[in-house]
Order: C-alpha cells, then structure tokens, then sequence
C-alpha cells in the first residue's frame, strides 16, 4: 500500500498533495503502514480514509475505490452503527469494541460479520484531534462457528428428548402387549436395537438420509436374500426424524411377515414401493406368496405403531390392510422441508 499511497492523487481530497502533509499525518501513515495487523485510518475534515496490505481484504469489492474516499462514504452502509464510536474518538475518548455485528454491503451483497477493533484519535502537529485510526480483526468465522456449535448441541439435546420418548413409548406398549416375560424381553429388545439402527443413521449420514440407506438399516438381513423383497423407487432424502419413523415401521413390517407372512415361507415376496410428487409421498408395503391372511385378534403395539404413531413423522396417515392375499400396509404423507 506504500507504493499506492505515494501514486495517488491526493490533491483531489481535502488532505491535498503528499508535498503538503504535515508531520503528525506523516507519522501516522507510516504508523499504519508499519502495522502488521489490519489498519485503516481517517484524517481531515471529512475523514479521507488510507489503510494498509492488511486492512484490504476487510474492503471486499471496496477495496478498488476505497483509498482517498471519505468515512461516510466508503462505509455508507454501516455509518449509523459506527458513527457513535467515531464522535467518542474525535473526542478525544478510545474506544474497544468484541464481536461487534456489522451488516456490510462489501461485496454487493447485505453479509453480517462480527469485528473485534479500537478506534484511537489522531493529532495534528498544533495538538488538535485531526482523526482517527482503527486497528480491527474480522472474527465472523469464530462467531459463525460458535453459533453453528451452539444449534448442533440444541438439536442432539432435542434428538436425545426424541430418543428417550420414543423408548418409553416403545418400552411401555410393548411390555402392555406381551403375554409373557420372555416376549415382553425379546420384543423391547429387538425394537430398541431397531432403534439404535435408526438412530445410527445420522450419526454417519447428518441430518437426513436416503431412503434406501434407511431400508438397508431398518431390513437389510431381509434384503440379502435376493428377491424376497423388491424395492422401487425414486431416491428420496428423509428428515432424521422422518427416517426414524420409517425405520421402525419397516422393522415391525419385515418382522411380522418373518413370522407369520410373506417371508417365513419360501415362496413368498414383498414389494415395497414409493412414490414422491411436489412434497406428497406415499409407501406401500405389499405381500403375496405367504399363507392366507387373517386379521389379529386385538391390536398390538406393532399395528399402533405403523398406523397411528409413525404416520405423525409424515403429517399423514397409515393403514394396514389384511387382504387374504397378502398383508398390504398403505402410508401416505408429507415430506419434510
């Protein structure tokens, strides 16, 4: 900035030719100049702004104009917000500033940053406060990055809220439905590890995940024995908690044809299909090929759970058909945003 500040025309500002410095304004350029933080200073009656090799990046697409220009006029966009701290150094008053929120326009854009900086007045050779000089550091990364910590521990306490409710949930209606100890113990089991596996999904994938992937998770030992389950769709991403939802619907489904339909017998096929239209979703799970299909004699967790609770991720509705044929269940719904 030596170079560009000796080059400039300043006989066009207030400050007039570089001949006719005088000594203290000298000074303080070569204070700024020397400064290996970045600076910027403004002196004369309309504050004409210099700065130096540090103090550029802060100026974003400014930087090509900024040199001679008035305070005012360079940083129009956030005069308001500073203007006091200005007034409190002509003053004669330093000033200290951390994180201050600035909404810059630099970059043509309106973009919030944060600055940590002090303004300290300039004096002229009579003694007289002739302007000011800023030594500032741009701390909009830290900032940003103290907010983003702060919302991802809000969002694991809300996941550990959701967790705990859901395994009460799961825990309570299932001991309420068991007819034995050793089926309340391997029903809670098996659906809490269901669970987990749902849950697992976001720790490797973030905050939602494909469809699929949710599928491999929640039936994938079903999966791997070629077509006895036929998947066809479009890819699809799922919000965690929608992806949990879906989870452990399809663990109760594949469980029960395992048990009792298309899967514990060889013959027998699902196919799980889904659609997608503007936000509008929509899953079957159909069965065929599996002894004649009856409905049950009470209602279990398992069918409260496809039909009433999981259908609440989606903002919609489920149903579980017992068409002899084959068990068919139906939900339809919403995607999150």
């Amino acid at each position: 900035m030596g170079r560009a500040i000796r080059d400039f025309d300043w006989s066009q500002t207030p400050l007039g030719p570089i001949e006719q410095w005088s000594a203290a304004l000298l000074s303080a350029v070569r204070i700024l100049l020397g400064q290996r933080h970045a600076a910027c200073m403004f002196w004369g009656p309309e504050l004409t702004m210099l700065y130096n090799d540090g103090y550029a990046p802060a100026l974003g697409q400014k930087e090509c104009r900024a040199l001679g220009q008035p305070f005012r006029v360079i940083w129009a966009d956030v005069w308001d917000d500073v203007a006091p701290l200005v007034d409190m150094a002509l003053s004669g008053r330093g000033t200290y500033n951390e994180e201050m929120r600035l909404v810059m326009t630099r970059n043509g854009f309106d973009e919030e940053t944060f600055w940590t900086f002090s303004y300290s007045p300039l004096y002229d050779d009579d003694g007289s406060i002739a302007g000011l000089i800023n030594i500032t550091v741009e701390v909009t990364e830290v900032v940003q990055g103290r907010r983003n910590q702060q919302i991802m521990q809000q969002e694991l306490l809300h996941r550990i809220k959701n967790i705990l409710s859901v395994t009460s949930t799961v825990v309570s209606a299932s001991l309420r439905n068991a007819t034995s100890i050793q089926e309340a113990r391997d029903t809670v089991g098996a659906r809490i590890m269901a669970l987990a596996r749902a849950q697992g999904l976001f720790t490797e994938l973030g905050d939602s995940a494909e469809i699929t992937d949710v599928m491999a998770r929640s039936i994938g030992a079903h999966l791997d024995g070629g077509d006895r389950i036929r998947l066809s769709g479009p890819a699809v991403r799922l919000s965690s908690q929608q992806a949990v939802g879906l989870s452990l619907a399809l663990y109760e489904l594949s469980t029960n044809a395992a048990k009792y339909g298309a899967l514990s017998v060889p013959e027998g096929a699902v196919d799980l299909t889904w659609a997608v239209q503007g936000d509008a979703f929509a899953l079957d799970w159909i069965e065929s090929g599996g002894a004649p299909v009856q409905p049950p004699e009470r209602e279990g967790f398992g069918s409260k759970l496809v039909n009433m609770i999981v259908p609440t991720y989606f903002e919609g509705e489920g149903e579980v058909s017992f068409d002899p044929a084959g068990l068919h269940y139906r939900l339809r719904g919403q995607l999150s945003a």
